[in-house]
């Protein structure tokens, strides 16, 4: 039985308890925020993350575990296993050590190897293997395996050289080591297929280019695959002579002595060039590949959470503008609430060019409806719709307007969902609503939308879209109940993230309060058909229940350790209905006694004490709020107004292996490369920075930034 806790607590450097107990929580269904946030006497508080990693790799070594059982199955139905193949078997720590050790056993079409050995040519290939020093030479011991299929000497060498040279190619210690050579010592070619159409010379950086594959970067690599791809380029790994030959020979040495040493010479060459190096190519391209796209989820899952956990702008009416030129920009006026209160299109731009009428009939909207913020698409004609909105917050000083990055609004728009929620709507008008609200609170608003078509990271159409999808799919459930949803008036995007619950589950509970009215208290909950004890269990603790029955409703306690709350309450002398000051008085008096007594005291674990005096001194406390608000601006500013050195604040958009893009207020974000964030500062979406501008190239639409360093 594989000790898997022992294994991945050496991989993540944390102890073997702590990742036995997770392994048997996730076994017995508890999902990741739940262990993360309920369960940290038994985890000894690891966070979602080392829980996600521990996930990850359970999954990989059940894999494992399942494909080495059956490569020893195999092999021993064709009755091929021995004692010490069966040893390296069980001793292999990787997929690949697994495959090499099973590629001569495995299956194969007809090769040339295969065909030599129906024809009765083993014997002749194992003289050639084992350098044997036999009395006549090479020619005259070929002789002895002449037949009917094989009429010449020069037919049984060739025969037997074809399965020598399969055998170097499948020998598992041949290909370990020549694959570990190419990793450190290989070399990454790609050029410019002739003729090829590349108009704006997106690869150009490739059309020559050669690295050693060690030093490849991710971004690199994604680019060049992409490349290929789109047939502009053609690539190569190669593996200098020297390297891939002391491979073999480490394993496969000609001996001078023996008659059959230049026919093992020969089948060398044969083995490297026509088997061993296509497929550690082949290889080689696909650890850089894994790696790249490893990397590159990593990089978007990063930029989603803190996108998601952008801070909502509470009690603003806003005015949702999704601009376009020919076809309109669309309008949509949504309540402090989310409520759809006014839509309408103007045309301020080309080829209509109806500015004035357009201003006028904004200016009435605001108005009319107290619009307090106008909210603007980052798409087609946004900077030109921007100018329309900083002429009106000039003559109008109550109104503020910013950009909205509209990544996955016309997926939405188009969506079932949208279609469910504003089935009255125009497609086009329904983009301008999303633009509207997922500045109110980006969180409620993008779980509507696949988070793969939210545009906060690179390649993620290249990458693997079943781990890009769960990796996604892991950071807006670690957000989602980070922050808690109000089960009363949450959509079914919104809950299906919730832990335990999921997209039927959310769907039967909205119908649910539809039908019967709003939920009481937390126990209401369990009244939803098809919700039993598991999925409460998993649930309850996320689902926040405002001025309900029970204060402790509305705050991440669950509801397991409610008497643990209702015995601090009793030990600081106060109830829920105390006011805040009178609590945090009360509760910061009981933590002047060790938090280890006191958690012994009322019977708990000092992790979920910790937790509930929290959320006790600050109840549902939003997350979010620890975040820097976006920056709401009055005046716009073009491209031919900025000056080398002139300092801006902006905020982060996007973050790539190479740099940050940042928003400052023009049509263009800026970037601000790698070699220009100060060392030990790290940037995240959302973040508002300051920034000098360190050159704008107008023909190219370009801004480089620098921070001070």
């Amino acid at each position: 039985m594989v000790n898997f806790a022992q294994d991945i607590a050496k991989a993540l450097n944390i102890r073997p308890t702590q990742v036995a107990a997770t392994i048997e929580l996730l076994d017995e269904g508890a999902t990741v925020p739940f262990i993360a946030r309920y369960r940290k006497e038994a985890t000894g508080t690891l966070d979602e993350d080392q829980l996600r990693q521990v996930q990850s790799l359970l999954e990989k070594g059940r894999t494992l575990e399942e494909r080495r059982a059956a490569v020893i199955a195999s092999i021993e139905e064709q009755g091929k296993m021995t004692p010490e193949l069966l040893e390296k078997l069980t001793a292999a720590d990787t997929m690949t050590a697994v495959e090499d050790l099973y590629a001569p056993y495995k299956p194969k079409r007809r090769t040339r190897a295969s065909i030599a050995r129906e024809k009765g040519l083993q014997g002749l290939a194992d003289m050639i293997l084992t350098q044997a020093r036999t009395p006549g030479d090479a020619q005259k011991m070929a002789q002895g395996f002449l037949n009917e299929q094989v009429e010449t000497v020069e037919d049984a060498l060739a025969g037997a050289r074809d399965i020598t040279a399969e055998t170097i190619s499948d020998s598992a210690e041949v290909r370990a080591s020549t694959r570990r050579k190419a990793m450190q010592f290989g070399t990454l070619t790609s050029e410019y297929i002739e003729d090829a159409k590349d108009e704006k010379s997106v690869y150009a950086t490739y059309y020559e280019f050669t690295s050693q594959v060690s030093r490849m970067r991710p971004h690199q690599v994604l680019a060049i695959n992409r490349g290929e791809t789109e047939k502009v380029l053609r690539v190569r790994v190669t593996v200098d002579e020297k390297d891939w030959k002391s491979s073999i020979v480490d394993y496969y040495r000609p001996d001078v002595r023996s008659p059959f040493c230049t026919e093992l010479e020969e089948a060398i060459i044969d083995a490297a060039e026509r088997l061993l190096l296509p497929s550690i190519e082949r290889d080689v391209r696909r650890e850089l590949t894994v790696a790249g796209e490893t990397h590159a989820i990593k990089v978007f899952a990063s930029n989603l959470k803190a996108l998601l956990g952008q801070p909502p702008l509470l009690g603003q009416t806003v005015l949702g503008l999704d601009p376009g030129f020919r076809t309109g920009t669309k309008l949509a006026v949504v309540g402090p609430t989310g409520k759809l209160l006014d839509t309408g299109t103007i045309y301020p731009h080309a080829p209509q060019n109806e500015w004035k009428e357009s201003k006028e009939k904004i200016k009435g909207l605001i108005a009319k409806h107290g619009v307090t913020l106008i909210s603007i698409g980052n798409g087609t004609a946004s900077r030109e719709t921007e100018q329309l909105a900083a002429e009106i917050t000039r003559e109008l000083t109550t109104v503020r307007y910013l950009i909205t990055n509209e990544a996955g609004a016309s997926v939405y728009s188009a969506s079932p969902l949208a279609r469910a929620e504003m089935p009255d709507l125009d497609v086009s008008i329904r983009g301008a609503v999303s633009i509207a609200r997922r500045v109110q609170d980006p969180l409620a608003e993008l779980v509507k939308i696949d988070p793969r078509s939210i545009g906060v990271g690179m390649y993620q159409h290249d990458v693997d879209q079943t781990a890009l999808t769960a990796a996604l799919t892991g950071v807006v459930e670690d957000v989602v109940n980070s922050v808690g949803v109000d089960v009363n008036t949450a959509s079914p995007a919104l809950l299906s993230y919730v832990s335990g619950i999921g997209q039927k589950l959310a769907e039967k509970m909205v119908a649910f309060r539809d039908e019967k009215g709003t939920f009481a208290d937390r126990d209401a909950i369990k009244t939803v058909p098809g919700l039993g004890p598991k999925a409460y269990e998993q649930s309850a603790g996320f689902l926040r229940i405002r001025d309900g029955k029970n204060p402790l409703d509305a705050s991440a306690i669950h509801p397991e350790s409610y008497a643990v709350a209702a015995a601090v309450l009793d030990l600081a002398g106060i109830s829920m209905s105390t006011s805040l000051d009178e609590k945090r008085k009360a509760i910061g008096k009981l933590q002047t006694k060790p938090m280890h007594e006191l958690a012994e005291e009322i019977g708990c674990g000092v992790p979920t004490l910790t937790d509930i005096l929290e959320q006790l001194v600050r109840p549902g406390r939003d997350p979010r709020e620890d975040t820097p608000a976006p920056i709401l601006r009055s005046d716009v500013l073009k491209m031919e107004d900025l000056t080398v050195g002139m300092i801006l604040k902006g905020t982060v958009r996007n973050v790539v292996d190479f740099g940050t893009f940042v928003d400052i207020g023009v049509k263009q974000d800026g970037l601000l490369h790698r070699t220009q964030v100060p060392a030990g500062v790290s940037l995240q979406v959302g973040d508002i920075i300051e920034v000098a501008i360190l050159k704008v190239e107008a023909e190219r639409g370009r801004i480089s930034l620098t921070m001070e360093k």
